[in-house]
């Protein structure tokens, strides 16, 4: 009987602390892309978290596209934005909380790119 009782407080508290890592995903991030040459591209993302679904837009150079078809499953986030071709960025990442970083994977015209993002101070 206890150790039904300690699995099903365990399982609880896993699915609490899942919940609240995604809560803490949303809002303003900001970081750079690291593009293939080593110079680095600064962005701004807006999370906006709705159950599993992300949502919002990603800035960078005085333009700003939605988020596409964005997911959260766990501490693993992925999305899409649409550059101005009409072709699809996929972004895909994961939250750390303990650093309050996101570590972003980009693929770009072929190119696999890789950022870091922090949450912006205001």
């Amino acid at each position: 009987m206890k150790r039904k009782f300690r699995v099903t407080a365990l399982l609880i508290f896993s699915t609490f602390i899942c919940f609240a890592a995604l809560a803490d995903l949303g809002g303003k991030w900001q970081g750079a892309i690291t593009l293939p040459d080593g110079n680095t591209y600064p962005v701004t993302y807006e999370f906006t978290i709705n159950g599993s679904q992300l949502t919002g837009k990603a800035s960078a150079e005085n333009s700003s596209k939605p988020i596409n078809d964005g997911k959260i499953n766990g501490t693993d986030l992925s999305f899409s934005i649409t550059d101005d071709d009409n072709q699809p960025i996929p972004h895909s990442g994961k939250y750390y909380a303990d650093g309050d970083s996101i570590s972003l994977n980009v693929t770009y015209q072929g190119s696999k790119l890789h950022g870091t993002l922090k949450r912006a101070k205001n």
